[in-house]
């Protein structure tokens, strides 16, 4: 084979490669499966209502997420998460949860208020109930897609600021060193349709609301007086799709300083970083590394995080939250 044909053959290869990556891409838009995040153990209210007032004191988080980095139409998410505990003893949370994601040719935002209810159910044990309830704007631009078949009925007519409803519910328990939480983020299983298309009588969906159910845990063991073993999973399950695994060892030094790794089942392995700047200020920083030919193509995945608390008047927390 000549330079001049392999050369040729690797344009086509990657041609046809990133044909199959918009498509994907469009597909996942149209689809409208729910953000994924490598740092999902510091990103926990946007899945579960429940958590929120678990810190016991006001926390803000901050998250950016731009995944296949140098492919074009790659997904791009931003979260905000804000809860405090109220009521007497703190026995509830409110939070305020907001998702922005881009990706091929859709743009979703997502604003939704959190509430938990905490009963105590051992000495160190508290279990929460959670409610989520807001709204989802979704706009889909399909002529950024490349599509076959360009008279295809269900690509003629763009999605404009598609108003949804969004109720989810969580459980979450947690103790000192232990926590695990059962959550549906939204229950409300809708469609989206063309309306020139139902005229005529074709009522293919363009895009699916499908139910995720998320189950998370994690541990936190001491393997000496500075160093502590923090192990994490998430199982999200979403019908019509793979199971998602992901698992996670962070190591936690002198309670400042944190590092480990993380493996998403047949996607990702990942490098995560954090550090405890301030009582008050903790940031993280992940990087993911494909481990499907999307790499071959993209520059991986990064992922960046901070949290501000602000605590009560004592200006400190008795307990570290690790969680």
């Amino acid at each position: 084979m000549t330079n001049s044909q392999f050369l040729y053959k690797r344009m086509q290869k990657k041609k046809n490669l990133t044909s199959i990556l918009l498509l994907l891409v469009g597909l996942y838009a149209i689809g409208q499966q729910d953000s994924q995040y490598t740092q999902y153990m510091y990103n926990t209210q946007i899945i579960n209502p429940a958590y929120a007032g678990s810190r016991e004191t006001l926390s803000i988080g901050l998250l950016g997420r731009t995944q296949w980095t140098g492919f074009e139409g790659s997904p791009q998410t931003l979260t905000f998460t804000a809860n405090a505990p109220v009521g007497l003893y703190n026995s509830m949370g409110l939070g305020l949860s907001i998702v922005h994601d881009e990706i091929g040719p859709a743009i979703e935002s997502n604003i939704t208020v959190d509430y938990s209810y905490t009963i105590d159910v051992s000495r160190t044990g508290k279990l929460s109930f959670g409610l989520k309830g807001g709204v989802d704007l979704l706009d889909v631009d399909f002529s950024k897609l490349s599509v076959f078949d360009q008279s295809d009925p269900n690509f003629q007519n763009n999605i404009d600021q598609k108003l949804q409803p969004q109720v989810g519910a969580g459980l979450y328990f947690k103790t000192e060193r232990f926590y695990a939480g059962l959550s549906v983020p939204n229950f409300l299983n809708s469609k989206h349709f063309d309306e020139s298309s139902l005229q005529n009588g074709n009522t293919n969906s363009i895009a699916v609301e499908r139910l995720h159910y998320f189950l998370m845990l994690g541990l936190v063991f001491d393997l000496n007086r500075n160093l502590k073993f923090k192990p994490a999973s998430l199982i999200k399950v979403v019908s019509g799709s793979p199971l998602q695994l992901d698992v996670s060892a962070n190591f936690m030094f002198n309670e400042k300083f944190v590092f480990g790794t993380s493996y998403r089942w047949d996607a990702s392995l990942s490098a995560m970083l954090g550090f405890q700047a301030t009582k008050s200020i903790f940031a993280g920083l992940a990087y993911d590394y494909q481990s499907t030919d999307i790499e071959t193509y993209s520059d991986g995945s990064y992922e960046v995080f901070l949290r501000f608390d602000i605590f009560h008047k004592s200006d400190k927390i008795m307990i570290p939250r690790f969680f």
